[in-house]
């Protein structure tokens, strides 16, 4: 059986060292590939289609269903960082039904189920307090997240202790909300008062003033209110419109400056006047058709032409005989010939007749004034920070300024208003600024990157020489095996007619000199033979 075993292994060896370069590659390659190849056949037939079974959950709530699952044995993996788990897709709507039937997945808040499952005489009341508000919050979250475009949410609530007597004032409760928005959707202003009012009616003593609601984005959503051109304001509701427009114009240039500067580089302060002068007026006018003439359209036209031409009787009579006759004057005409022409038109001309009924805005801004912090790149010098920089922050800040302003209070020319003296830029070290403990980044230095430049450029250095010295050693091998060509071509032509015996003994001796520990073994197991 050695001797099989050896004979075989001498043929293999003599089989490889007989092939050239180009053939073991083709060798090695084909058993490296076939390899491969079964590998991801096996993988292919073995691997199993993974499906969603939770998507975002809680770190909690999937801890609690990967329990579940491994202790039934069912294989699970974890995804989109501990928020949703995959099975197996054949099990999915199974896994499902039974999880739901226990009551899984569990979340750590509490909603109103619980009281009815956890009824009993052994809470005391502040435990009952903390709980309802717990899960007031639950189902109101619930509610939020069930609106069209929000993905999540979270509620603060700050219910008022009601009080003992009831001629107490009752105190009112607020709220604050963090919507996550889907992404790229957007609230229209119906549904942020929708909203408003919802959250409003859910929780008691809950208006809609004492609410505060912000997206992800620190985006917030104000309620606002649909007045009638008609209405008229008092001195709250002015002072809030007045508030709102100063936050709107506030919030519009620290978003535009902070992402020119950085959010913790500026800060922006916007003072108003606002005219609330409210004026309704009508308005009827009268204007030419052809105004360059001022004429009108001739509607009717009537002319009169008169023309007369004779001659007259003398005068006869009494003289002043008459009651109405002047005396010593003879009554009747005189002698002579005359000649009377009269004209007369009369035209009906019509006229552009305008009635207008003007209703002026509530409110007017009369003057706007925005002042604006910026700290310079370099925070304790203030020459870092360019003067075209500078220049760009006035006009944009102008830019809102004269588009904000009512353009009658700029005068006659709005182009030549003087808008830099409602603009102050001042650039300064924000002494103030509380500095938040930033976690230590794991920046790698400078020198890291040069070393790991050398170290590649020596990398390369490497493989390039080692290359070129076996594009040589090939070179020479085959030159080597040419010449051992030419110079065995005769033995190998001799070696046909040589015989068994002596081939064999040309293997022994090959062996004996190639490796002659195994050519003692050999010897050895023929001498115990």
């Amino acid at each position: 059986m050695k001797e099989r075993l050896q004979e075989i292994k001498t043929k293999t060896f003599s089989f490889w060292t007989n092939r050239t370069k180009a053939q073991k590659t083709a060798m090695l390659s084909t058993i490296i590939v076939s390899f491969f190849a079964i590998v991801a056949m096996v993988y292919f037939l073995n691997k199993t289609d993974m499906a969603p079974l939770y998507k975002d959950l809680t770190v909690q709530e999937t801890g609690q269903i990967k329990e579940v699952l491994d202790g039934r044995g069912i294989q699970s993996q974890i995804t989109n960082n501990g928020t949703a788990i995959l099975v197996p897709q054949q099990s999915v709507d199974s896994l499902k039904v039974e999880l739901a039937a226990e009551g899984l997945p569990k979340s750590g808040s509490i909603d109103y189920s619980f009281f009815g499952e956890r009824s009993g005489f052994g809470m005391t009341d502040n435990e009952f307090r903390i709980m309802k508000l717990d899960a007031m919050q639950t189902e109101l979250v619930n509610l939020v997240k069930s609106i069209e475009g929000v993905k999540n949410a979270q509620v603060m609530l700050s219910l008022p202790e009601e009080g003992v007597f009831v001629r107490e004032s009752t105190q009112e409760a607020s709220a604050s909300i963090v919507i996550e928005n889907d992404p790229g959707y957007q609230f229209d202003q119906n549904n942020v008062n929708a909203l408003y009012h919802l959250v409003s009616k859910s929780i008691p003593n809950l208006s809609t003033d004492n609410i505060v609601i912000m997206n992800q984005n620190f985006e917030y959503f104000d309620l606002k209110n649909n007045q009638s051109s008609g209405s008229t304001f008092n001195a709250s509701t002015q002072l809030e419109l007045k508030k709102e427009i100063e936050r709107d114009i506030q919030r519009q240039v620290q978003q535009m400056l902070g992402m020119m500067m950085g959010y913790n580089k500026v800060v922006v302060s916007v003072t108003t006047d606002i005219d609330f002068t409210q004026e309704a007026r009508e308005e009827n006018t009268v204007t030419p058709v052809d105004p360059e003439n001022m004429e009108g359209i001739a509607v009717s036209v009537e002319r009169i032409t008169e023309s007369y031409t004779g001659s007259e009787d003398s005068a006869g009579g009494v003289t002043g005989t008459g009651e109405a006759d002047i005396p010593a004057y003879v009554a009747g005409g005189g002698t002579g010939s005359g000649d009377y022409e009269r004209m007369e038109e009369r035209i009906n001309n019509e006229v552009n007749r305008i009635r207008s009924e003007i209703v002026e805005s509530p409110y007017k801004v009369r003057d706007l004034g925005i002042q604006v912090m910026v700290e310079p790149p370099v925070a304790d010098d203030p020459l870092s920070m360019q003067e075209n920089t500078i220049d760009d922050i006035r006009q944009i800040l102008s830019t809102i300024v004269r588009t904000t302003i009512d353009k009658n209070m700029l005068g006659e020319d709005p182009e030549l208003a003087d808008i830099d003296e409602k603009i102050v830029v001042s650039v300064q070290e924000f002494n103030g600024k509380v500095e938040m403990e930033e976690a230590k980044e794991s920046a790698i230095p400078t020198w890291v990157y040069i070393a790991a430049g050398i170290l590649l450029a020596v990398i390369l250095l490497l493989l390039f020489l080692l290359f070129r010295r076996n594009g040589k050693e090939e070179e020479e091998e085959v030159i080597i095996t040419e010449e051992e060509t030419v110079q065995f071509q005769v033995p190998d032509i001799n070696n046909e007619k040589e015989s068994e015996s002596s081939a064999r003994r040309k293997q022994l001796e090959k062996m004996a000199k190639e490796k002659p520990d195994e050519f003692a073994k050999l010897l050895r197991s023929w001498l115990s033979e």
